[in-house]
């Protein structure tokens, strides 16, 4: 197979290639997808003759995405992300528990979307300053 590319889409690539693999293996630890980590040394590796060697290091006898790639602010997109997928499941949980156990239906979605959308503005406006939970001196949250 052959990709042709300019030199600012593989720059773009490489960003797509590491916050995927970053995905799927971060969290992993010892049990990483090994095949994935292989397609990201691949696609890196070709940072050595487009004069990107800032990008890519050698580690393990693997070429991987350099320190200075990983701080150059990729991570910033990462946690962004991160950030309002936080947000959206923490709304949609909330209002999941405000139906009280009641299972989804056509009837109860309006209901629910729109109080989704409260807690979202309610996020917006103050992040979760207004949440708090209420401790059992005994143990757990109740």
């Amino acid at each position: 197979m052959k990709i042709e590319l300019t030199e600012r889409q593989y720059r773009y690539l490489l960003d797509l290639v590491y916050i995927g693999n970053w995905v799927l293996n971060s969290t992993r630890e010892d049990d990483r997808i090994k095949e994935y980590d292989q397609v990201e040394s691949l696609i890196f590796s070709h940072c050595l003759r487009l004069g990107m060697k800032k990008l890519v290091e050698l580690y393990q006898g693997e070429l991987i995405p350099s320190r200075a790639f990983a701080n150059g602010g990729i991570h910033e997109a990462i946690e962004n992300y991160e950030d309002v997928v936080f947000y959206e499941i923490l709304a949609e949980e909330l209002a999941l528990r405000d139906l009280d156990g009641e299972p989804l239906t056509r009837e109860n979605y309006g209901a629910l979307m729109e109080r989704i959308d409260t807690y979202l503005d309610e996020f917006d406006e103050h992040g979760t300053e207004h949440i708090s939970i209420d401790l059992d001196e005994s143990g757990p949250p109740v």
